[in-house]
């Protein structure tokens, strides 16, 4: 099917179809190796590890206080009805662009671009963030063995420095080399495949929910409950405390929740993709908010709130226990845990780079894959590349803010793209429905919006202060997504150019790897 099928009108909103997005799902080459486990256990592995092992103790001791726990369940509210519209797509556009290609045909290519590049942020960045966690606790595990590596090394270029009534930006001096290590580690292991990168992460996702559990019942018998005493610190001013730190925390462990929509991006490589993705996005979600609050309540019970501001809080409250061989049990399954959660949103990106290169508004080399492991490997390559930079550079605190900022926007589009295309095609056979009707999306986009205010309000505020630097790097970062579509995107536009969209892979000869099971048969 060309383009020549899409819907025609002004240039920037031309559509794919839904038959295009179908037959694209049945003539791909990637391999279909994951099943609804795999699937479920590839959303806990991403979303388990940054929001525990990282952001927790900066939104407790930053915003919320013990209200972190509350600040969870918004978070959840903001991800269970974007998941559910999310699920309705994939399972009817089993598809590796996920909510890209979800914008592609139901609003058109200029915000199908804007949705892509939206994701760099949820996805590339999120690595960056978690990158950054990941060396912290490496550190932290290390001096346990009396190894020291020097700050220099594990500091980020640009780092964050508290002031009154919140932080600022100056350069350090260091790079965080040891975080960008571990994204070029992880990002080989991605070139060699991904069910080869599925069973690693099978692994880690036991022994991280294994050793997660055992903090819990641990740390049960070491909570001081006047730690959670008030519950909700009065506000002392903006997002510090009070009703808006619950919903400023929430902003910033938001992000974390990346995971179950990374789930809808192995959709290409799902074996049954109608029934296991539902699966592996609800399934995912539900076990890992139960898992957050519990892990939540037991550090804010362990730890005075206000010295969770740290790299590595749960290593913080591990050590205030002071049982040394369960210190080091829960180091490792946070390295482990972060790893995996580098691992799979690396992959996300790179799949969501592969779909905008076929459709042109990439160059090609982010659509080639590899003749033995058929995986992207230029382009993930590339990625990692650009990702361990950005672990390098740039301090957690920026980083986490515009993740959750491109997450939030990714989410409210979703919610609009499911809206409109049960009003557009309400013939169409969805496989998985959100139940509701209406008020699941719309509840999505309010929730969405809920997560993006804060964060906006927060900018803002800084760039009034005098500190630029978060507003210098948004604008900075969508101006030169502008600019690639405008240069190339827009003149290099498979659909635009009315050329087949399901050329074959630059990769080298060869019949695909394994058929689609239930793809599109529902659909003539």
């Amino acid at each position: 099917m060309s383009a020549n099928t899409a819907k025609r009108g002004n240039r920037l909103f031309l559509k794919k179809s839904i038959e295009q997005v179908q037959h694209e799902s049945n003539t791909h080459q990637l391999k279909r190796t994951l099943g609804a486990w795999n699937l479920v256990l590839l959303g806990i592995g991403c979303i388990i590890g940054a929001g525990i092992y990282v952001m927790t103790g900066n939104a407790a001791a930053n915003f919320a206080g013990p209200a972190v726990m509350l600040s969870f369940i918004v978070a959840f509210f903001a991800c269970i009805f974007a998941g559910l519209c999310y699920a309705e797509l994939a399972s009817t556009m089993p598809v590796a662009g996920s909510a890209y290609t979800y914008s592609y045909t139901t609003l058109g290519e200029v915000f199908a671009w804007v949705m892509g590049w939206l994701l760099v942020l949820e996805y590339g960045v999120a690595a960056s963030t978690v990158a950054a966690g990941w060396s912290g606790n490496v550190v932290s595990l290390l001096h346990n063995f009396g190894m020291e590596i020097p700050p220099m090394l594990t500091t980020s270029f640009i780092q964050a420095v508290p002031i009154e009534g919140g932080m600022t930006f100056i350069q350090s001096g260091g790079a965080n080399i040891l975080g960008a290590i571990g994204i070029l580690a992880v990002t080989g292991l991605l070139v060699l495949g991904v069910s080869e990168s599925a069973s690693v992460n099978n692994v880690i996702v036991a022994i991280k929910v294994g050793v997660l559990l055992a903090f819990i019942l641990m740390g049960i018998g070491f909570i001081n409950v006047e730690n959670w005493v008030p519950f909700i610190p009065a506000n002392e001013g903006g997002f510090k405390y009070g009703l808006p730190g619950i919903f400023r925390a929430a902003s910033v462990i938001f992000f974390a929740y990346v995971g179950f929509e990374a789930v809808s991006t192995a959709a290409a490589e799902a074996k049954n993709p109608q029934k296991d993705i539902p699966v592996g996005i609800l399934g995912s979600l539900l076990v890992c908010t139960i898992i957050y609050m519990l892990v939540a309540a037991v550090l804010t019970g362990v730890v005075p709130f206000r010295e969770l501001g740290v790299a590595a809080p749960i290593a913080l409250a591990v050590d205030r226990m002071g049982v040394g061989w369960f210190s080091i049990l829960i180091k490792v399954g946070a390295v482990a845990g972060l790893t995996s959660v580098m691992l799979i949103l690396t992959y996300g990106q790179s799949r969501v780079f592969y779909a905008m290169a076929k459709d042109g508004l990439l160059p090609r080399v982010f659509s080639t894959l590899h003749p033995k492991f058929r995986t992207p490997w230029i382009g993930t390559i590339i990625l990692g590349m650009l990702i361990a930079v950005a672990a390098a550079a740039l301090p957690i605190e920026i980083l986490g803010d515009l993740v959750s900022l491109g997450t939030a926007t990714a989410f409210l589009i979703v919610c609009v793209s499911v809206m409109h295309l049960r009003k557009a095609r309400p013939d169409l056979v969805r496989p998985f429905t959100a139940p509701f009707g209406i008020v699941t999306p719309l509840l999505g986009i309010f929730f969405a919006l809920v997560m993006i205010a804060p964060l906006m309000l927060d900018i803002y505020a800084k760039a009034m202060a005098g500190d630029l630097i978060p507003a210098t790097l948004l604008g900075g970062y969508l101006s030169i997504g502008a600019l690639i579509y405008i240069f190339y995107g827009f003149w290099n536009s498979r659909l635009g150019k009315g050329l087949p969209q399901h050329e074959d892979d630059s990769a080298g000869p060869g019949p695909m790897q394994a058929q689609a099971h239930g793809v599109g048969e529902d659909h003539g």
